[in-house]
């Protein structure tokens, strides 16, 4: 099973993606890391002074829109691209932050399923660093409104039933 993971800053996607690996054993990759290591370190490195991949990447924070952009550049001849890059080698891409990037990849059938985390009690982000509306692109949204373990429970359930859904449509059901 492939799945896309998105949401808005701080709403609880890596640790969706987390639990996804402890109960399923599905690996996951969050679109910033792999853009760290793929590009933004060397394009950034001067900047900041980054000295490693990783240094950048914790960083991200205090420059969300900056490494939206670059990602929409880098992905600008083909919208999928750091999609593929990262599905070649995980089951999870955490993190897409583009409308038209999670348009390119459906498109090319990257993912099976894309699931949203919205976590009511946190702030949305601006439109120019996540322009994905969750309530139409996602296949289902998981709410992290409670504690570590409601999200547990819910992220268990609803990835029992997607796997039980892909099962079906294998078999033509």
């Amino acid at each position: 099973m492939k799945l896309l993971i998105v949401g808005h800053a701080r709403h609880g996607k890596d640790t969706v993606a987390d639990m996804i690996k402890q109960h399923f054993g599905l690996e996951h990759k969050s679109s910033s890391e792999a853009a760290a290591e793929i590009f933004i370190y060397d394009v950034l490195k001067k900047k900041y002074g980054y000295k490693t991949p990783k240094e950048c990447f914790e960083d991200r924070v205090n420059h969300r829109k900056e490494w939206h952009d670059l990602i929409c550049e880098y992905n600008k001849d083909d919208k999928a691209r750091l999609g593929k890059g990262i599905m070649e080698h995980a089951d999870i891409y955490v993190g897409m932050r583009s409308s038209a990037e999670i348009r390119e990849c459906i498109r090319q059938n990257l993912f099976d399923y894309v699931v949203a985390v919205y976590d009511p009690r946190k702030e949305l982000e601006p439109k120019d660093s996540f322009d994905i509306d969750i309530w139409t692109d996602a296949d289902v949204v998981i709410p992290n409104g409670g504690d570590l373990w409601d999200l547990r429970v819910k992220v268990y359930k609803i990835i029992k039933g997607l796997k039980r859904h892909a099962e079906w449509q294998s078999l033509g059901i």
